[in-house]
């Protein structure tokens, strides 16, 4: 998973990278006029791996990761011309953002538009993303209207679906409602992915209130699908993450943090990408995995390995919680609660998987 770092000039988005991520990247750097993305890998918490490796005591630990990318600032009238370049490339490959919106004064970083307004801020990156979506759907909506006038009648219902579905999103971009919004089947999400739209991406609104904290509940209403909000301290955050673990366990008590913005931002992000966690446990390895919530076992499979999935034959599961209660692999068997489960078994959350296939 991947999640572009978004947000106004001087809305303290390189202070909730180093927050984030536990890096620290200058955040008063001049820009070099390129389009410049940083890129930090940071391991998912969580306790089961912990458990799970103190038990098996494997040569390997693996956590599953996110990658979060400082993207360039994003600023009003971006979006009217449409994208193209870099910054399309780097906006339309994430799988989410983090829109770091400001929420504090400091007369030492004066804001872009004079007075801290978070509402504004957000509908004016809002506006942007859904004016750069409406001109790539008005483009596709005419390659679509030319190719029908040179297709024949036996070849035109594909087209004539892809070309109700583009106006339908046409009609809602116009009427600045972002893609999130916008109720889809399976088959018309599978075909949108390739496009990239920017407005359809889960958001993860984070306020930065400065050196005061308040509930993000009493900064905005932000009533939309696939988004939730955060509030933090950034800079209190960004140094907190600075420190060793003891320390930063002192410091986030002292501070009164009982989750780090990093463990709230990560599950969130899970809950807006429908993801899960399953794992794989043995001498070599304990390993975390990420995969859609409703995914099959095979599907499973593929993301350990594309051929496990291509030789699936059935998966041993047992779940995290039952291995916890009874101390051991061996207690699952004998205590009858390993299972075999075939294709269409449906992987839960905290399952344990060993699959076994042919090849």
């Amino acid at each position: 998973m991947r999640l572009g770092i978004i947000g106004l000039p001087n809305s303290s988005k390189t202070t909730i990278f180093n927050a984030l991520t536990g890096l620290n990247r200058p955040t008063g750097a001049v820009s070099s006029g390129q389009i410049e993305v940083f890129n930090a890998v940071v391991n998912v918490p969580d306790e089961r791996v912990d458990k799970l490796s103190a038990m098996y005591e494997p040569k390997k630990t693996t956590y599953a990761t996110v990658t979060f990318s400082d993207i360039a600032g994003i600023d009003k009238g971006f979006g009217e011309s449409g994208l193209s370049g870099q910054l399309k490339n780097e906006l339309a490959q994430v799988d989410g953002f983090v829109h770091v919106v400001r929420a504090f004064d400091d007369d030492a970083v004066p804001h872009p538009y004079v007075t801290i307004d978070p509402k504004r801020d957000v509908e004016m990156v809002d506006t942007e993303f859904i004016l750069s979506d409406l001109i790539m759907i008005e483009k596709k909506i005419e390659r679509l209207q030319s190719d029908l006038n040179r297709t024949s009648k036996g070849g035109r219902d594909k087209l004539e679906q892809e070309l109700a579905l583009m106006e339908r999103l046409k009609t809602a971009l116009e009427a600045e409602t972002p893609l999130r919004d916008i109720e889809l089947d399976t088959e018309e999400e599978k075909s949108l992915r390739g496009f990239g739209f920017l407005s359809q991406k889960p958001l993860l609104l984070v306020f930065n209130t400065g050196d005061q904290l308040r509930p993000a509940s009493e900064i905005l209403t932000y009533n939309h699908k696939n988004t939730q909000t955060l509030s933090l301290q950034g800079k209190i955050e960004a140094e907190i993450a600075q420190l060793g673990k003891e320390d930063r366990e002192i410091f986030l008590q002292e501070y009164g943090i009982a989750d780090p913005i990093a463990r709230r931002a990560i599950r969130a992000a899970y809950e807006l990408m429908h993801l899960q966690s399953f794992f794989t446990v043995g001498k070599d390895e304990v390993r975390a995995w990420s995969v859609q919530i409703g995914a099959s076992a095979p599907e499973a499979a593929g993301v350990i390995h594309s051929d496990l999935q291509k030789g699936f034959i059935r998966a041993e599961v047992m779940t995290y919680d039952v291995l916890m209660e009874l101390g051991s692999e061996h207690g699952v068997k004998e205590a009858g609660k390993l299972r075999l489960e075939g294709k269409t078994y449906i992987v839960q959350d905290g399952d344990i998987l060993h699959i076994r296939h042919s090849g």
